[in-house]
């Protein structure tokens, strides 16, 4: 699903509202595709060279208490510029996303749940984010949890994430001195 004639906000350029009170008890599924605009404004955001595409997959399903569990894949493709020779670098992305979405009202309770399972040793969930005025906007979501919009990514593989300081795979001697993984 791809919108036209939106215009793009530049605190949030890939905007796809979902209002939770119109998602059918199955759920629903949508495809969405970041347009040039929208792709120009979060390279910007993000500080990148481009964003060549960027597309997400997600099911969006309701649950009990007014929560609705949102879960799927954000993949892209992004252009970063070499730290050390200038050179173009391009970047595959693919993301999973699972997260849950609850009433503002729900936030702290499921917050201290959260806080229960990280002192129990339990594996820790994620917690939940706030249903903004009955309203899940799935754009935001892929491009907020998603290194497109993360501005303070730590440096893992080159191929899985982007990385502040940038370099080909080939690109050694900043590797070397800086001690970043091949």
């Amino acid at each position: 699903m791809n919108r036209t004639n939106r215009m793009t906000n530049r605190k949030d350029p890939w905007s796809v509202p979902v209002t939770v009170a119109q998602i059918p008890e199955a759920g629903l599924h949508r495809d969405i595709e970041a347009d040039a605009a929208e792709r120009e404004a979060m390279a910007e955001v993000a500080g990148l060279r481009e964003i060549l595409s960027a597309h997400a997959a997600l099911d969006v399903t309701p649950r009990s208490g007014g929560r609705v569990h949102v879960g799927g894949h954000v993949r892209a493709r992004i252009g970063q510029t070499c730290v050390v020779t200038l050179d173009p670098i391009e970047s595959e992305i693919d993301e999973p996303i699972d997260l849950i979405f609850a009433p503002p009202e729900q936030i702290p309770q499921l917050a201290d749940l959260v806080d229960e399972s990280v002192e129990s040793g339990a594996e820790i969930p994620d917690p939940p984010e706030p249903i903004v005025n009955g309203v899940i906007d799935l754009g935001r979501l892929a491009s907020s949890r998603h290194p497109l919009a993360a501005l303070d990514c730590v440096v893992v593989r080159q191929r899985q994430r982007r990385q502040p300081m940038p370099t080909p795979l080939g690109c050694h001697f900043l590797r070397r001195i800086i001690h970043l993984p091949r």
